[in-house]
């Protein structure tokens, strides 16, 4: 059994290796270690900034479609197979599986939405500060993998003032690319929900 359930673009290429392996500023010193160089501290921090940043003045029902609309038009129009997920306070208010998405891509935003929701960061800040700790999630949070994924693609959806008060999650695509989208739609959406 591998340590790692691959996402969608794993199983199709046949790549099975865990995320550390596949990090091109870590690796695997042969006892199970992972080796993080300097700049883990720079990623960490533009990630803990994307937070402070992507913040809404306030989070509704129509906000939660107009975003869900925003990102099923940023990947239909790049033909990206993903699968999208917004909710707030436990309930779900959005959730489209775009063509070429599959079942397990809605398993692995379960996943990575357990992670937001526990550590109110996005599950692939949780998952470098790991790396960067020189461990992987699974061996610092001792919580159950086929419960908990933190890999890139979930996103707290924080109100300003407030905190967290909900995830967006995407899966479909590597993690680094899951993470980047989720960013980019955030920032074009709110520059748009500013404006109104």
């Amino acid at each position: 059994m591998h340590d790692h359930q691959p996402e969608r673009s794993e199983r199709l290429t046949g790549e099975s290796r865990p995320i550390a392996d596949r990090n091109p500023r870590s690796c695997d010193t042969g006892q199970g270690k992972v080796q993080v160089v300097k700049d883990s501290q720079a990623e960490l921090e533009t990630l803990l900034r994307e937070e402070q940043e992507l913040q809404f003045p306030r989070f509704t029902h129509e906000i939660a479609l107009a975003l869900g609309l925003s990102f099923v038009e940023v990947a239909g129009a790049e033909q990206l197979p993903i699968a999208i997920d917004i909710s707030r306070s436990g309930q779900q208010l959005f959730h489209c599986a775009l063509p070429g998405s599959t079942p397990d891509n809605d398993a692995w935003i379960q996943r990575k939405v357990r992670v937001v929701m526990r550590f109110h960061h996005s599950s692939y800040y949780v998952g470098q500060r790991c790396l960067a700790q020189g461990s992987t999630f699974e061996e610092k949070s001792r919580l159950d993998r086929d419960l908990y994924a933190a890999s890139g693609g979930g996103f707290p959806l924080i109100v300003s003032g407030v905190g967290v008060v909900g995830c967006v999650a995407i899966s479909g695509l590597p993690q680094a690319e899951d993470h980047a989208l989720v960013v980019r739609v955030l920032r074009r959406f709110l520059v748009g929900l500013g404006s109104q």
